[in-house]
């Protein structure tokens, strides 16, 4: 009889899951036992607890909203690049007083910044890679969550986070870091027309919740933002966001360090003009230290998380064509 560490390490076939998935293993003694530890940690940062389970898996021939063979699928894939690009969004999801309040308001994100970071990888993750079902279910499910979030923000004015205008700036905040982040430390960055693609087809989940006038290009997404500069402030709510962000509690000491860099690197994602206005333009030494430090990272986390929903949604998008 084997003993659990030898299973942990590879030395047998793992039996299948829960949803039929049977992962791939390390047969380096050793080596798996360390993968799993380290896909332990990342889940503890990426799961979005409150969030369904999806199965990946099912029904067999289902593409999802996006295919295979979609730019997003490509963007949204890459656990590192996500968070670093997770941590950039919502720094600019902040400066937007409106926006802002709605979470400070009616979410514990003070008390749970990791939280709110793993909410947005579950409901990104899973309209990515989810079935068609499963992502229509999570747009319905944030659409009722945001039926209930109105309020009077501090300047008197009044918010919904339903209001389509709002649902735009946070998609855009969204797409825009996870594509800086790509640009930045993929092994290939899009080309313009795949950049264009990316909008483009991210731009469904966005009008799906009710947002309107989403940039579908670069060019737009330029002059979207140039539209509303004027509208954005560094105020102290907005200074208190980023102060957890950086200060954020690791799951484990373990991974501590990897997430001081990932939040330094989604600083470091910020577009000229938001570093500008929130005093963090110091690019030359924080680049120094994030560039080569994110690039050393994701091709541990990649091994590390070789089974995850991207695996399992490309063997049911599949099922069609090997019945």
């Amino acid at each position: 009889m084997q003993s659990s560490i030898q299973r942990e390490a590879g030395t047998t076939a793992p039996a299948a899951g829960a949803d039929g998935w049977t992962p791939r293993v390390s047969r380096v003694p050793g080596a798996e036992f360390l993968r799993r530890r380290m896909e332990a940690a990342v889940i503890g940062l990426s799961s979005g607890f409150g969030s369904p389970r999806l199965n990946y898996l099912e029904p067999p021939g289902d593409p999802g909203l996006f295919g295979p063979q979609s730019v997003c699928w490509r963007v949204h894939g890459d656990f590192t690049l996500m968070m670093a690009g997770g941590v950039c969004a919502l720094l600019l999801q902040a400066l937007h007083p409106l926006a802002l309040a709605g979470v400070w308001d009616h979410s514990s994100f003070r008390q749970d910044i990791l939280g709110r970071l793993r909410r947005t990888a579950a409901f990104v993750g899973g309209t990515t890679y989810g079935s068609r079902r499963d992502a229509l279910m999570l747009v319905e499910r944030v659409k009722r969550i945001h039926q209930g979030v109105v309020g009077t923000a501090p300047d008197g004015r009044s918010y919904a986070a339903g209001d389509p205008r709002l649902l735009t700036w946070v998609h855009v905040a969204e797409v825009s870091s996870f594509l800086a982040a790509h640009q930045r430390y993929a092994r290939r960055p899009l080309t313009a027309a795949e950049q264009d693609r990316y909008f483009e087809e991210t731009a469904l989940v966005a009008e799906l919740l009710g947002a309107e006038g989403v940039p579908k290009s670069r060019a737009a997404l330029n002059d979207y933002f140039a539209r509303m500069l004027p509208q954005l402030e560094y105020g102290e709510r907005a200074k208190e966001v980023r102060r957890l962000l950086l200060r954020a509690p690791a799951v484990g000491l373990a991974v501590k360090p990897f997430g001081l860099l990932l939040a330094q690197a989604g600083v470091d994602l910020l577009p000229g003009w938001a570093q500008d206005l929130m005093g963090t333009r110091r690019r030359g030494a924080r680049r120094a230290i994030t560039t080569p430090g994110v690039r050393a990272l994701a091709p541990a986390l990649r091994w590390a998380l070789r089974n995850g929903a991207r695996a399992r949604a490309t063997q049911r998008a599949a099922g069609a064509a090997q019945t």
